[in-house]
């Protein structure tokens, strides 16, 4: 089945100087803001955290770069992922299952941070990293929760700063990975991780560890996308990522973003690190 395939960066809007900024506001809405797609993402995300399908959401927030795309085929592309590491894991004998997905994942499927363009939008997008074997560590962390989910492994996106980990509880054991390169990481390799984001060494705050909700793991994602979009100068994307952070967390100074882009080209911002 042909994939939809994203539309091209539009060109900065022209017109007169003294254009009306009613119908200026109109066409920038109506560009990334298709309504009934916020409307259905609004449905979704609405849910209880139990009944919140966390792929589906993260699937229609790249919805409006692809038109057409089929959110089901993606979801079932992840229960055959899970379906591969079910296979494994009874094939594994002795392996602990955990150590199987991982090896299925990243040796025997191929998924592996980008570290070749690691800020291309295409990154933060759950299909493309499907489609490409190549993400983020929050994107990545997505494909690695939702397999586990599917072999009853207890995985959960942990909202790190400056590096989004996986925690994966088996019984009174805790562990941490890091999705971008499936590595299990000790104690010292998360204090450097921390030490690296916040400038702040000595122990953890084991509050950073704990398991994000899904709505936080949304908006960390729409986070990601909303820094290359004000980086860019990408408005019209930037307004569609920003309607869906509001529908998400209601915030003023994101309200007041909208009603600023809706009248005045967006500043371009320096380099913002992802993760």
């Amino acid at each position: 089945m042909p994939m939809a395939r994203p539309h091209g960066h539009e060109g900065a809007t022209g017109g007169a100087p003294r254009r009306d900024l009613r119908t200026r506001s109109r066409a920038l809405w109506s560009a990334r803001m298709d309504f009934a797609e916020i409307s259905l993402f609004s449905h979704l995300v609405s849910r209880p955290e139990a009944d919140l399908d966390l792929a589906r959401a993260a699937l229609l927030i790249a919805e409006p770069e692809y038109p057409g795309l089929d959110v089901g085929r993606y979801v079932e592309e992840l229960d055959r992922l899970g379906a591969g590491a079910a296979a494994r894991i009874a094939a594994a004998g002795h392996r602990p299952p955990l150590e199987t997905v991982v090896r299925y994942l990243y040796e025997e499927i191929g998924f592996h941070g980008n570290t070749r363009d690691y800020y291309d939008p295409r990154n933060s997008f759950l299909n493309e990293v499907l489609d490409r074997r190549t993400g983020i560590p929050i994107s990545l962390a997505l494909v690695l929760t939702e397999t586990c989910r599917r072999v009853d492994i207890d995985a959960r996106g942990v909202s790190f700063p400056g590096h989004f980990l996986v925690r994966v509880q088996e019984g009174d054991d805790v562990m941490f990975i890091d999705p971008f390169d499936g590595r299990l990481l000790d104690d010292s390799q998360i204090a450097e991780l921390h030490e690296r984001a916040t400038g702040a060494s000595g122990p953890v705050d084991p509050g950073l560890l704990d398991p994000a909700s899904k709505g936080h793991v949304l908006m960390r994602l729409l986070n990601n996308l909303r820094a290359i979009y004000e980086r860019t100068g990408d408005r019209d994307r930037l307004l569609g990522v920003l309607a869906r952070m509001q529908v998400l967390s209601p915030d003023e100074e994101i309200r007041s973003r909208i009603r600023q882009l809706a009248i005045a080209p967006p500043r371009t911002v320096g380099r913002s690190e992802l993760n």
